[in-house]
């Protein structure tokens, strides 16, 4: 993943007005702010808030809906460990335990050096697979201790 940029309000200006001609443009804006910016800032809600004729509380209310939009900057590396039931059911607990320790972080949490953000979602479609996880955007079944070994490794890169 590529490093982010402190948030421009000229240079968000351009990415809304290129976008805002979209039938719904809110989801692409936002889309578009993220992968800039690394993250949806408050300026950012009130910037595509005046230039939608919108709510703070509507835009804000869309970032906060969708869980792959986040409010703060994310680690360099983000990895997802499912804790829906059938990963639960293939030992997703002992996983997360071991990613937490290995990581020195909770779920939620960032590594002090920025380089990863460790996240639950709740099913990534892989539940043949099970316990399974996603770093950044690579999907990795049947987790064991060497692969959340290498998953370590790999965040550290």
């Amino acid at each position: 993943m590529a490093a982010h940029a402190i948030y421009d309000a000229d240079e968000a200006a351009e990415i809304i007005g290129s976008l805002k001609g979209l039938e719904g443009p809110l989801l692409p804006i936002l889309h578009a702010l993220q992968e800039r910016f690394g993250h949806i800032s408050d300026e950012a809600v009130r910037q595509i808030a005046g230039e939608l004729n919108l709510t703070r509380a509507e835009v804000y209310g869309v970032v906060t809906f969708y869980h792959d939009f986040h409010k703060e900057p994310h680690g360099r590396h983000v990895l997802k460990v499912c804790r829906a039931e059938a990963c639960q059911a293939a030992g997703s607990d002992a996983v997360a335990d071991a990613l937490e320790k290995a990581l020195g972080i909770k779920f939620g949490e960032t590594t002090g050096d920025g380089q990863v953000t460790l996240e639950a979602v709740y099913c990534l479609g892989l539940c043949a697979t099970a316990p399974s996880a996603m770093l950044d955007r690579r999907i990795v079944g049947r987790l064991n201790e060497a692969k959340i070994g290498k998953l370590v490794e790999e965040t550290r890169l």
